[in-house]
């Protein structure tokens, strides 16, 4: 088992959920409660690494991050070295590829909340940044908690994407899936199994994890 790409990829994963954090949750605010007509444009926007191939969009990526590109050009001027085929690559890749496992929790979270407390805050006195700390967040907490364990569990296993922008450099690019990979090529299956199972238990425990926290209580008091 290839224990430095393990660690490379859980270190991946963890900055990826928490600057999906960050940047997730203003926009699934502002697609739940913005009255813009033309909003569903952004939703296409958010949601298209769901459809789109990922090798489709690692060859874009890769192309925005070449050395020809103003972007690889104004990194390279900044750091000395190009953006492609590097860890930093793999995060903005990343980030974009699972934008969309961590606004649509957190949209649908902030959609089921009821519109008269927020209205019932306001007349409170309480400002929206105070209302979004103090009523949205705490009752949109099991959306918020599966949109942080679903960017993760996708960052982790994700291939085409990663393959593309950051190549397989040992210790530097070099994920868990692409090890698998390199396993089977190099005909190890043994290795390749065992970290094959290892990311088929964990799926298996996120996606529990993840239903267990979306489960409601009604649901098991119907069923009865």
């Amino acid at each position: 088992m290839d224990w430095a790409a393990i660690a490379l990829s859980l270190r991946l994963a963890t900055i990826v959920s928490i600057v999906l954090l960050a940047i997730g949750m203003p926009i699934a605010y502002w697609l739940t409660f913005s009255s813009w007509r033309g909003k569903f444009l952004v939703e296409a926007v958010v949601a298209l690494p769901l459809v789109l191939p990922p090798t489709v969009l690692g060859f874009y990526l890769l192309v925005a991050m070449g050395a020809r590109s103003p972007i690889g050009r104004a990194w390279e001027r900044w750091t000395g070295h190009g953006l492609a085929f590097t860890f930093e690559a793999l995060v903005i890749a990343s980030i974009l590829y699972s934008l969309p496992f961590a606004v649509q929790p957190m949209a649908s979270a902030f959609a089921q909340i009821d519109r008269d407390l927020l209205d019932a805050s306001a007349m409170l006195g309480a400002g929206p940044l105070r209302t979004f700390r103090r009523v949205i967040v705490p009752l949109a907490r099991d959306g918020i908690l599966t949109a942080v364990i679903l960017s993760f569990a996708h960052t982790l296993g994700e291939f085409g994407v990663v393959l593309m922008v950051g190549g397989n450099l040992p210790g530097v690019t070099r994920t868990v899936s692409i090890a698998i990979y390199d396993d089977v090529q190099g005909l190890d299956m043994a290795a390749a199994h065992q970290t094959a199972l290892a990311l088929l238990a964990f799926s298996f425990v996120t996606l529990s994890i993840v239903y267990a926290v979306s489960r409601k209580p009604w649901a098991v008091a119907t069923w009865r």
